[in-house]
């Protein structure tokens, strides 16, 4: 399904980006609208599945995650894309999967406890079908993430 979103939904999205649990009222006031046509533009935008849900921004740090890395996964000759990014997500300790273009075709976001954790994890993911080798890079410090494209609030 094709949406048109216009430049009044990119703003109310960008807000919602911001704060998630601004209300109908606020959001309306941020974009220039009332709470009742924001909250028709946002059921919309729900409906056509431009959003797709609200969740918890949370310190993975502060939940026992202090270990993050981000891993390369090179595929054998043979794998199946779709299987192997089916077989990443069956492991909870990836938390996002980007499908890249060059010798690896993904790249997995791994959240762990401590480095003997992620070893076994990398253990775990090596015994994947399909994966034929992996590039681990550990994450010393997050300077941001998930951050969102403010250009939209911009012009309001």
């Amino acid at each position: 399904m094709v949406t048109c979103v216009d430049a009044l939904d990119r703003k109310i999205i960008a807000a919602l980006r911001l704060n998630g649990r601004a209300t109908y009222a606020e959001l309306g006031r941020t974009v220039g609208l009332s709470a009742s046509s924001v909250h028709e533009r946002v059921g919309k935008l729900e409906a056509a599945g431009v959003i797709t849900g609200y969740h918890a921004v949370v310190d993975p740090s502060t939940v026992g995650l202090g270990v993050t890395a981000l891993v390369g996964i090179q595929p054998t000759d043979t794998a199946e894309n779709d299987e192997l990014a089916d077989a990443l997500g069956g492991l909870p300790e990836v938390e996002s999967c980007y499908a890249v273009a060059g010798d690896e075709a993904f790249v997995v976001k791994v959240r762990v406890a401590t480095v003997d954790e992620l070893e076994q994890t990398l253990g775990r993911l090596r015994r994947i079908t399909g994966v034929a080798r992996t590039r681990t890079t550990v994450v010393l410090s997050t300077r941001f993430e998930g951050r969102p494209n403010n250009t939209e609030l911009d012009d309001a």
